[in-house]
């Protein structure tokens, strides 16, 4: 079955939900999860400077992630396994500022997301998975920053039900010391 691009907007102005191009056969199957040109004749203009992928366990909150300064609209993808995405809408001045909404992003089904720069990213891992990142704007480590996965004005309701309760939430080091909303608002004012 052969299936072309797909583009969803979202309650998040630049927050868009892609259904890639995939075609399966007796083979397997063949996706094209990115194309400038199909991309810009949607009205999408996202031109990629890097591409990452991780491998994370069941369990993994990787969250809220953004860059302060260079910021990276990104396209993200679980392109085996399962995760519960989270995008935060960081925006002072979108009439979303400040609401999140969630996506499971899953291998199978080759969805993906756009993410637009001001907002914070992340997700729970909730079987062994490979995420890959398309991003617009290149890493800078010294402007890499977050909030805290479960900061209390945030909100997020993560479904740690699905790993077996908070007690299994694996975080590294990094994500155990972000900041809270209110900091991140204190130093920065939004975006």
């Amino acid at each position: 079955m052969i299936q072309h691009f797909e583009f969803h907007k979202t309650e998040i102005p630049g927050l868009i939900e892609v259904v890639p191009f995939n075609a399966d056969d007796i083979r397997g199957c063949f996706t094209k999860d990115y194309s400038k040109e199909v991309f810009e004749a949607n009205g999408i203009h996202h031109d990629l400077a890097e591409v990452f992928y991780t491998t994370s366990h069941k369990g993994v909150i990787r969250a809220l992630h953004f860059q302060r300064v260079k910021q990276q609209p990104k396209l993200v993808r679980c392109i085996w396994g399962h995760v519960w995405d989270v995008v935060v809408d960081l925006r002072k001045e979108s009439p979303t500022f400040k609401k999140w909404l969630s996506f499971d992003l899953v291998g199978e089904k080759h969805n993906e997301i756009l993410v637009p720069a001001g907002c914070a990213h992340g997700y729970l891992v909730l079987e062994d998975s490979i995420v890959s990142y398309k991003c617009g704007e290149k890493f800078y480590g010294e402007y890499d920053d977050g909030i805290l996965w479960n900061d209390p004005d945030l909100h997020v309701t993560w479904p740690l039900e699905k790993i077996g309760g908070e007690k299994h939430v694996i975080l590294a080091e990094k994500d155990k010391n972000l900041q809270t909303f209110i900091e991140f608002m204190a130093r920065n004012g939004g975006f």
